[in-house]
C-alpha cells in the first residue's frame, strides 16, 4: 500500500536509515518512578490522557476549516481554490476532512507533532496524507545545508522528502525543530496514573481484599502450603468477594497491607486526574471530572474557558502553519488565508445568542442576514442592510453651522 509513497520520493530513497532517538524514546518511552513504562501508545491506556487527546482533537476537528481570500475590508470564501475543498470536505480518498484533523491534532496533542504529506502535481496541492510521527525523523537544517528534511520509515526502507513536500505542524517547542512531547514530560503523572489503576485492578482482581499471611502454630509442609494457598484463592479471591472465610487447623489470617481508604487511593486517583488535565491544558470538566460544588452556570462559563483557553491557541496554531505550509508568499499577498470558524462553539444557550445577536443587529454591528447565516438559514431579501439608531451618530462629522433653513443645526 506503500508503493504509491516511494513512487512519490523518486530518487529520495535511502536504504538503511534509521529512526531518531527522538522519535525511538517516545514510542518506546522511559520506566516512571512509579516503575510504569509510559509511551505515546501505553499513555493512552489511561482514561484521562485519552479524554485530553480526544477532546482537543475532536473540537479541532467539528468546527469548519476554510480558505479565505481577503480584499481590503471584506472577506469571502475562496471556493474557486482547489485548497478550499481539500481543507474543507475531503483532504484525500482516505479520510474526510473531520478525519484528518482529528487525526493531525490528536497526533500533535500527544506528540507535539504532526506531520501530513503534501501531494502535489507541480505546484497545485492534491492531497494531504497524515504521516506517523513515530516513523518521522526530522534531519536539521544544520546538516543538509538549507531547510530541514524529513525521512519516512516504510518497512525496512527510508524515503526522504523535501522540507516543502511535508505540513509539519508543531506544538510547544523548545527548538524550533520539533514539538516538545508532552507524554515525555508529563511522564510521572501519567505513570502514577498508570500504577493506581493497576493497583485497583489487582485489588478488585483478589476479591477486593488486601493481601495478607495465613498462619498456624503447626508446622504445615511444603507441598501442603501450596495446595492451601490454591485453596484460598479459588475461594475467595477473584470473583468469590464478599464470601465468609473459614479457616480450620488452627489458621488465622493477617493483613499485611492498608486497604484502600487507609492509602487514599480514590483521592490519589482524582489528583492524578487533575495532574494530566494541567499537562494537556484542558479543564477537568471537559473529561468527565467536574466538581461537586459547580453549578449550571459556573459548568456554562467553563465551557466557555474551554473554547478560548484551550482550543483557541490549537486554532492559532493550525491557521498560522497551514498558511505558511500550504500557501504561498504570493497567495498570502492576495489576501488568501485559512481560518477556522469557531462561532457556533461560543454560543452558549440560545437565550444568551439571541441577547448578543439583538444588540449585534440594533446597534448596526451585524445585519440580520449575518445573523440568518450563523443559524444557517438563507438571507431574506431586504435583511442585507445594518440597522441605523436613530438616536446614535459618530463623533467625528462636525456639527453643520446654523442658518435660517438648516432645521437641523444645533
Amino acid at each position: 500500500m506503500f508503493a504509491w509513497l516511494r513512487g512519490f520520493a523518486g530518487s529520495r530513497e535511502q536504504k538503511g536509515a534509521t529512526v531518531d532517538t527522538i522519535a525511538r524514546a517516545l514510542f518506546e518511552g522511559a520506566e516512571s518512578k512509579s516503575g510504569a513504562r509510559v509511551n505515546a501508545a501505553t499513555s493512552l491506556s489511561v482514561s484521562t490522557v485519552l479524554a485530553c487527546v480526544r477532546v482537543i482533537a475532536e473540537g479541532v476537528a467539528q468546527v469548519p476549516f476554510k480558505l479565505y481570500r481577503g480584499t481590503g475590508d471584506t472577506r469571502e470564501e475562496a471556493t474557486d481554490d482547489p485548497r478550499y475543498s481539500i481543507l474543507h470536505t475531503r483532504p484525500s480518498e482516505l479520510q474526510t476532512s473531520f478525519e484528518f484533523r482529528e487525526t493531525i491534532a490528536l497526533h500533535a496533542a500527544l506528540t507535539g507533532n504532526a506531520f501530513a504529506l503534501k501531494v502535489r502535481a507541480g505546484e497545485r496541492l492534491l492531497e494531504l496524507i497524515p504521516l506517523d510521527p513515530g516513523l518521522v525523523t526530522i534531519v536539521p537544517a544544520s546538516t543538509t545545508g538549507e531547510r530541514p528534511t524529513f525521512r519516512y520509515r516504510v518497512g525496512t526502507t527510508v524515503v526522504e522528502f523535501a522540507a516543502d513536500d511535508v505540513w509539519h505542524i508543531k506544538g510547544p517547542s523548545w527548538n524550533a525543530v520539533r514539538g516538545l512531547q508532552i507524554v515525555a514530560l508529563a511522564r510521572e503523572a501519567i505513570g502514577l496514573s498508570m500504577a493506581t489503576e493497576e493497583h485497583g485492578a489487582r485489588l478488585f482482581s483478589n476479591g477486593a481484599r488486601p493481601s495478607g499471611i495465613l498462619t498456624s502454630a503447626a508446622d504445615i509442609p511444603v507441598d501442603k502450603q501450596r495446595d492451601l494457598a490454591k485453596q484460598w484463592l479459588e475461594a475467595y479471591g477473584s470473583g468469590n468477594a464478599g464470601k465468609t472465610a473459614i479457616l480450620s487447623g488452627g489458621l488465622d489470617w493477617k493483613p499485611v497491607s492498608l486497604d484502600s481508604e487507609a492509602s487514599q487511593f480514590l483521592e490519589t486517583r482524582r489528583f492524578q486526574i487533575e495532574e494530566i488535565c494541567r499537562a494537556f491544558r484542558v479543564m477537568p470538566i471537559m473529561v468527565g471530572h467536574a466538581d461537586k460544588s459547580a453549578t449550571y452556570a459556573s459548568a456554562e462559563q467553563m465551557f466557555l474557558a474551554h473554547v478560548v483557553h484551550t482550543l483557541s491557541p490549537w486554532y492559532s496554531r493550525l491557521e498560522q502553519s497551514a498558511d505558511a505550509a500550504l500557501l504561498s508568499p504570493r497567495d498570502r499577498a492576495a489576501g488568501l488565508y485559512t481560518k477556522f470558524s469557531a462561532q457556533g462553539l461560543m454560543r452558549a444557550d440560545s437565550r444568551s445568542f439571541g441577547e448578543f445577536t439583538t444588540r449585534m443587529i440594533l446597534n448596526g454591528s451585524m445585519t440580520r442576514n449575518e445573523v440568518r447565516g450563523l443559524m444557517e438559514l438563507n438571507p431574506i431579501a431586504g435583511l442585507s442592510e445594518p440597522l441605523r439608531p436613530v438616536n446614535m451618530t459618530t463623533s467625528l462629522r462636525d456639527p453643520e453651522p446654523a442658518t435660517e433653513g438648516n432645521q437641523n443645526a444645533p
